[in-house]
C-alpha cells in the first residue's frame, strides 16, 4: 500500500488545541419490561488529536452504545459531550447531521456495502450527505485517492461480491476516509476476518495513525487493542 502521499486528516489550528472527544457524566439507559436498564453510568473519556485508543468489555457492557453517542448516533440521558470543541448537546437533528457527515467516518463489523455498486461507487457516497456540494470530478478523484490508500487502486470496478472480506474492510475504511474525518470510529472492524486479513487491517490503522488519523475502536480481541496506545475496559457501564 502506497502512504507516501501524507494526508492531513481534517485537522485545523484550532483543532489541533482542543481534545477531539471529550465527554463528561455520560449516562444512558433504556427501558425493558421491568423498568429501565442502565446501559452507561457516568462515562468519562477524553481523546487528544491523533491518539489511537481501543475499549474492550464483555458483551453488553455498553460499547456499541458509548460508540453511538460519541458518533452522534444517539443523544445520552445526561452527561456532556464536546467533539472538537463543539458542544453537542446543544445542537439539533440538522447540525449533528451535518457534523457527522463532515468530521465523523464510521467502519462497522459488516462493512455495510452496497452490493449493487462497484467499490468506486460505495466510496463517493458519503458526498451524499454533504452539506456543501462537491464537484463530481473531485468526488471521483477523492474516492480514487482513498481507496489507493488502502491498497485497492485495482479494484475500482469491482462489486462487492468480488472481493474477500479482507478487501471489503479496506473498502469500508477507504469510505470512512473519503471525507478527511476528524474522527474515525470503528465497531468490531475484525470481527469476521481471519487472522492474516485482521493483521492487515491493524496494518493499516497503525499507518493511518501514523499521517495524523484520530482511531477509536471496539474489539472483543486482545490483539487489536494491543496495537492502541490506549485500552479503555467498560463494566457494567463503567469505564475502568
Amino acid at each position: 500500500m502506497d502512504f507516501a502521499k501524507k494526508t492531513h486528516y481534517a485537522m485545523t489550528p484550532q483543532d489541533e488545541t482542543k481534545p477531539v472527544i471529550n465527554a463528561r457524566g455520560l449516562y444512558m439507559q433504556y427501558p425493558s419490561g421491568e423498568g429501565v436498564i442502565d446501559v452507561l453510568r457516568h462515562v468519562d473519556i477524553t481523546m487528544a488529536p491523533g491518539e489511537f485508543a481501543a475499549i474492550m468489555g464483555a458483551s453488553g457492557s455498553g460499547k456499541s452504545t458509548l460508540m453511538h453517542i460519541l458518533g452522534c448516533l444517539e443523544r445520552p440521558c445526561a452527561g456532556s459531550y464536546h467533539l472538537a470543541g463543539n458542544h453537542v448537546g446543544v445542537l439539533d437533528d440538522a447540525a449533528l447531521s451535518r457534523l457527522r457527515a463532515t468530521r465523523i467516518g464510521f467502519v462497522f463489523q459488516a462493512c455495510n456495502l452496497i452490493p449493487q455498486c462497484t467499490i468506486l461507487e460505495n466510496t463517493e457516497l458519503p458526498f451524499m450527505y454533504q452539506p456543501d456540494p462537491v464537484s463530481p470530478r473531485q468526488v471521483k478523484a477523492r474516492a480514487i485517492e482513498a481507496l489507493e490508500k488502502v491498497g485497492l487502486g485495482h479494484r475500482l470496478s469491482h462489486k462487492p461480491g468480488r472481493l474477500s472480506g479482507g478487501e471489503l474492510q479496506r473498502a469500508a475504511i477507504a469510505r470512512a476516509l473519503v471525507i478527511d474525518p476528524l474522527l474515525v470510529l470503528a465497531d468490531e472492524p475484525t470481527g469476521n476476518l481471519d487472522v492474516a486479513a485482521t493483521n492487515n487491517i491493524l496494518d493499516l490503522f497503525g499507518t493511518l495513525n501514523s499521517l495524523g488519523v484520530t482511531l477509536l475502536v471496539v474489539t472483543h480481541d486482545a490483539k487489536v487493542a494491543e496495537r492502541a496506545d490506549r485500552v479503555l475496559y467498560l463494566e457494567n457501564g463503567r469505564l475502568q
